[in-house]
């Protein structure tokens, strides 16, 4: 081997090595985000007494605005929504026996967090489709081995809620039909694919299941 081609392999060697390092580190960093916004859901979840009822003025404040719509009965689940940020919940995957904080919002800071929810979308356990995104290296990495029949557990001030895995599919990055209304509650599960895809992935992997209790 020459001394070019050795220079050669000597970079490409050093090159491969830093990514490997920075990829793990990153990966450190992020297990260590996540744990600290999941530590500061469980401790923010102690504050809230989620047994007691609204109270007597927001619960005139919430009549009041559905006062002009009495033909369906409407249940409000979050009198004060999640501000974009804000850590407001827990998802817990049985199969792989992994839990996330949930974050108000999908853009960097938010995913870097947890789990994000897409602010297009409706609160867990209202009816209509709620939309979680997670990064695939790290809170959704093993989001592949779930499968139809699986359960999801999401947890909020407002309850805990349980969906049920009903299909999958993999879809354009551009695809916008993942954050499609739908006429009960149902649970979207968003992560870019291939999940060993170097650089931007081209894909998305979607699950959906239905709220079950």
């Amino acid at each position: 081997m020459n001394k070019k081609a050795l220079g050669l392999f000597k970079l490409i060697f050093l090159l491969s090595l830093f990514f490997v390092c920075f990829s793990a580190y990153q990966i450190y960093i992020s297990n260590t985000t996540v744990n600290a916004a999941l530590e500061e859901w469980e401790q923010k979840k102690e504050t809230y007494n989620i047994e007691s009822p609204i109270s007597a003025f927001e619960e005139e404040k919430i009549i009041d605005l559905h006062k002009k719509d009495q033909s369906k009965e409407t249940t409000i689940l979050y009198p004060h929504p999640p501000k974009v940020g804000e850590v407001f919940g827990k998802i817990t995957i049985p199969k792989i026996n992994q839990e996330f904080p949930i974050i108000h919002g999908t853009d960097q800071p938010e995913l870097a967090e947890g789990v994000g929810h897409y602010i297009g979308s409706v609160l867990p356990g209202e009816s209509d489709n709620t939309v979680l995104a997670g990064h695939r290296d790290t809170v959704f990495k093993d989001l592949g081995t779930i499968e139809t029949g699986d359960m999801i557990i999401v947890e909020t001030v407002a309850g805990t809620f349980t969906y049920k895995i009903t299909g999958q599919r993999i879809v354009d990055k551009d695809d916008r039909t993942v954050i499609v209304p739908y006429d009960k509650a149902t649970l979207t599960l968003i992560t870019c694919y291939p999940f060993e895809f170097v650089g931007p992935a081209p894909e998305r992997f979607v699950l959906v299941g239905e709220l079950v209790n």
